[in-house]
């Protein structure tokens, strides 16, 4: 298992970046132990590659978002799905081995900024563990599935903490951090004993409010100097470790990608300014001990959501003739980094898209920002890359013997801006949204922009970077990066904005990554040039994954929509087509054809609304619609073909029961969470006044549709935008 793995590598002197990649078994989320998505195996080739097939599919039994890579130990496949559940599977034959369901307060759906996701389990000493999305960490019994020990993560359960990470394990030690950024987190990571779940040690990222006593540890009195301190630490500060924990062997350490800041804009986190260490930083620990050994902040000050918890990679990497341990990290903010795993200093720093929060880097590290650019604070900013970043959760592939990074990058950017000047300062909302910014994704900014107040829009159509969303709005691109330049030696375009891969690369040459479009993909690994395209008719963003049992190599990838944004489903996914059942697809040579989901039926129109009760005004109205978007658009974006329901469809019972689904939890057991701490009698009234006129113009529109017999799933009628 995980451990043993461990042990031997460095008995064996085999450093984490080494990066000989993963072999016929798949231990690790990211293959091998430097998380390189690289697999040794050659036996699929270009000269055969076009024999693929399926050879076994399992049906993970829900339909939300898939982001997990698999681990295959001794011929056993361990994968994860939303909330936390675990999948234990004969990996040559898909048997059902074990399935786990874990007990998730639903409740927390309403700190899940983005979707019920989760990237993974990790496997050691007999032991599957796996977090789930209230914040529970399990160990269970890799042979049986029961439950060995459980760990509480959660510090504050008045705060909206989730996790959605996979645990990492380092020695003796299991860690894990949690989500909750744009909730009201303060973030850390936390190490618990694999052998009987007991805590060593936690690491908090963001200091406290000096006046309720000593900090934590010293790297915390150190990060203090860089806060205000009358900064809005009620809020909590964000830097979540929601992702990317990486354990180091060849140095005993541990290094965690940190979160955002929340709020996101520093003149309300922190008013005075200060670079708030340890947001959107890497940082260094001792595993034994969580004493930090060193620090790099890829983003100071963050304002912009640009989190440092994408994927790392570590690997040796040549440099000015020199051979370095190094992290390979491209972040949300639109550069690549190679920095010195032992010292903590960039090697190189390269961009990868359009940026305007920085004009670079200078010689030592530091970010040579431009304020003005991005200060949405005082107005509103046109701000690169987006706040979706040109990097996130979907994982590179790092082929050591070409020294290539493939990865999945997207150029866009978003309108940003805050609280008109003179609005009082916003009271914290407990486990609700406390970003307090509005954001408008570059894609959609002229669609959007004649709905906005009248004094934004002009301000933003003088903005500079106007030219930029007129001139390209975004793109979308699988890139082959040479690391130490960040220049593409090819690209090739992905279909929209919303599309988002992880990758696989082979010894062989090849490079697997699946699309939302439902399409499992091969490219030479020199060219780019496809070699094989096997429409699934499921949307795929989870990286794939390869293994070996009994002399057959296999290549895997779970297949479901979500994550950011989830509850907008474009029209070119598969999702959009055939839904979103979610499937473990398992392809070896000479496999079958992949059946495809049946496709969705024909939308019928909008069912009329119930009348607006009595006292309902245009001001109430309107109060609605800002209710409903501070409150219920970030999943409910009332898109057409949405992974959650279109409240603009609702039938006359939902309306009768709409103030209890929202104030008293009717729906709770189904993931709908209550709002009777934040919402009163009158805002649910309000909210479903707007709603129930959204629903009139929407039966209006399908109406008139219909009658020209045109097909009511038109994106045009997808009138309500995600912001």
């Amino acid at each position: 298992m995980r451990g043993a793995i461990l042990a031997l590598l460095l008995l064996a002197g085999c450093a984490a970046g080494d990066n000989g990649g993963a072999g016929d078994d798949w231990p690790f989320t990211g293959g091998d132990v430097g998380g390189s998505h690289f697999s040794r195996l050659t036996d699929i080739d270009a000269g055969n590659v076009a024999r693929l097939g399926l050879a076994w599919s399992h049906d993970l039994g829900t339909n939300r978002v898939q982001e997990a890579t698999p681990v295959v130990v001794d011929g056993v496949m361990y994968t994860s799905g939303n909330l936390g559940r675990v999948y234990a599977l004969d990996a040559a034959t898909g048997a059902s081995l074990w399935t786990f369901e874990p007990e998730v307060d639903m409740q927390a759906n309403r700190s899940a900024c983005c979707d019920q996701a989760n990237r993974g389990v990790a496997v050691a000493d007999g032991k599957v563990m796996v977090g789930a999305l209230d914040g529970m960490l399990y160990a269970l019994d890799a042979k049986t599935g029961a439950v060995v020990w459980k760990a509480d993560t959660v510090t504050d359960h008045s705060r909206g903490y989730t996790s959605t990470g996979a645990p990492e394990v380092a020695g003796d030690l299991v860690l894990i951090g949690n989500a909750g950024a744009e909730y009201d987190a303060r973030g850390y990571v936390t190490a618990y004993r694999i052998a009987d779940g007991k805590q060593a040690w936690r690491f908090f990222t963001v200091p406290h409010d000096p006046k309720t006593g000593p900090q934590e540890n010293p790297a915390l009195d150190a990060a203090l100097k860089t806060w205000d301190k009358d900064s809005r630490w009620d809020i909590g500060g964000g830097g979540t470790v929601w992702d990317a924990i990486n354990y180091d062997p060849a140095f005993d350490t541990v290094y965690i990608g940190v979160g955002n800041g929340g709020p996101y804009a520093i003149k309300t986190r922190s008013p005075k300014g200060g670079t708030n260490l340890y947001l959107s930083s890497i940082v260094a620990l001792d595993r034994k001990t969580g004493a930090v050994k060193w620090h790099y902040q890829e983003t100071p000050g963050d304002s912009w959501d640009y989190t440092a918890t994408q994927p790392m990679v570590l690997a040796d990497v040549e440099v000015d003739g020199k051979v370095r341990p190094a992290i390979l990290h491209s972040p949300k903010n639109g550069y690549l980094f190679v920095i010195d795993r032992e010292t903590g200093k960039p090697l190189r720093i390269n961009a990868l898209v359009r940026t305007n929060w920085t004009k670079g880097f200078d010689k030592d590290g530091v970010a040579q920002m431009t304020p003005k650019n991005v200060d949405y604070w005082n107005g509103p900013r046109i701000v690169y890359p987006a706040s979706a970043g040109a990097r996130n959760w979907y994982p590179a592939a790092y082929d050591p013997t070409r020294k290539l990074y493939f990865a999945h990058v997207l150029d866009m950017g978003n309108l940003m801006f805050g609280p008109s000047p003179g609005t009082p300062e916003q009271a914290r909302r407990a486990k609700a949204l406390n970003v307090q910014t509005t954001l408008v994704f570059t894609p959609m900014l002229q669609q959007v922009l004649p709905t906005l107040p009248a004094v934004i829009r002009d301000q933003v159509e003088k903005l500079p970077e106007m030219q930029w969303v007129k001139d390209k709005p975004y793109s979308s691109e699988l890139r082959a990066i040479d690391p130490l330049t960040g220049k593409a030696k090819w690209a090739v375009p992905t279909q929209g904005w919303q599309d988002r891969m992880g990758t696989l690369a082979t010894a062989s040459g090849l490079v697997f990554h699946g699309t939302i479009g439902g399409k499992l993909m091969v490219r030479d690994a020199d060219t780019g040039k496809l070699l094989k395209e096997i429409d699934t008719g499921s949307s795929i963003m989870a990286a794939p994954m390869t293994y070996r049992v009994k002399g057959v190599q296999y290549v895997a990838v779970a297949t479901g929509f979500g994550g950011g944004g989830w509850g907008y489903v474009p029209d070119y996914s598969a999702a959009y087509r055939y839904g979103n059942a979610n499937r473990l697809l398992v392809f070896k040579l000479d496999g079958a054809p992949v059946k495809k989901p049946d496709p969705l039926p024909v939308l019928e129109v909008a069912s009329p609304p119930p009348a607006q009760k009595p006292g309902v005004t245009p001001a109430m109205i309107a109060q609605g619609q800002g209710l409903f978007f501070q409150n219920c658009a970030i999943c409910h974006s009332n898109q057409l073909r949405s992974t959650a329901p279109d409240l603009r469809r609702m039938q006359p019972a939902t309306h009768d029961m709409f103030g209890a689904i929202v104030r008293d939890g009717l729906l709770l057991p189904g993931g709908m969470p209550r709002w009777d701490d934040l919402l009163s009698v009158q805002d649910v009234d309000a909210i479903h006044a707007w709603l129930i006129a959204e629903q009139g113009a929407l039966r209006a529109r399908e109406m008139k549709l219909k009658a020209t017999g045109k097909p009511l799933d038109a994106p045009s009628i997808a009138v309500m935008s995600n912001f």
